[in-house]
């Protein structure tokens, strides 16, 4: 009896949860049943396959406006950047390089927040998926056109130091991401940092050392 008590007292004194900020016991099987139901309030009285077809052919009107409105707004907006710069006195670039991301990526930040919201292991890891999705669009796809435009229409190359400090902070993302496996609130301020690191390279290759 002795020898089983000592063996009970010798448990580590605090515990820790893994699922310590998600949804446990019956609040997380609710959650992952929301999720798996969440539709529409006005299709959620029809037949699963009705509700499917609704859905795609939603999803498709809406992503065909979209493509509509940047076809609209795209070349105004260039424009608008290229205007304000030159009464700031600013290089064009920083002022797209700051607020373009926020127009052109404002929907991605808004569906991840509220995938993470419901705080479920599901919605975080679709949540994530969402940004992960967006950031290899940015990366391989605009990446694809605008390298085009500059082949096809002969367009000088300017680009030298927006090319090396998007490279840099790339490697190091990559190099956060391989070598960690559990990233807490302070791997998230680093990632922050990042983004202003990028500019101050840009800075200092295109003003120390004089690169395009």
């Amino acid at each position: 009896m002795r020898i089983q008590l000592l063996k009970e007292t010798k448990k580590p004194k605090y515990a820790v949860n893994p699922n310590k900020y998600l949804e446990d016991g019956e609040g997380s099987a609710e959650g992952e049943d929301d999720e798996e139901e969440d539709v529409p309030e006005d299709l959620a009285d029809l037949e699963p396959e009705e509700q499917q077809k609704r859905i795609k052919t939603r999803a498709a009107y809406q992503m065909a406006l979209g493509t509509l409105l940047v076809l609209v707004f795209s070349d105004p907006m260039v424009d608008l950047l290229a205007e304000l710069g030159k009464r700031l006195d600013v290089s064009a670039f920083y002022i797209s390089f700051v607020l373009a991301p926020l127009a052109s990526n404002a929907s991605e930040l808004v569906a991840a927040y509220n995938y993470a919201k419901k705080r479920t292991c599901k919605s975080i890891t679709t949540s994530l998926s969402t940004l992960e999705g967006a950031a290899i669009m940015n990366n391989t796809f605009c990446l694809g056109i605008f390298l085009g435009l500059v082949y096809f229409q002969n367009l000088a190359w300017e680009f030298s130091a927006e090319t090396i400090s998007i490279l840099l902070i790339e490697v190091l993302m990559a190099l956060s991401i391989l070598f960690r496996r559990v990233h807490r609130l302070l791997d998230a301020f680093f990632i922050l940092s990042l983004y202003p690191l990028c500019l101050a390279t840009v800075y200092v290759l295109e003003n120390s050392v004089g690169w395009d």
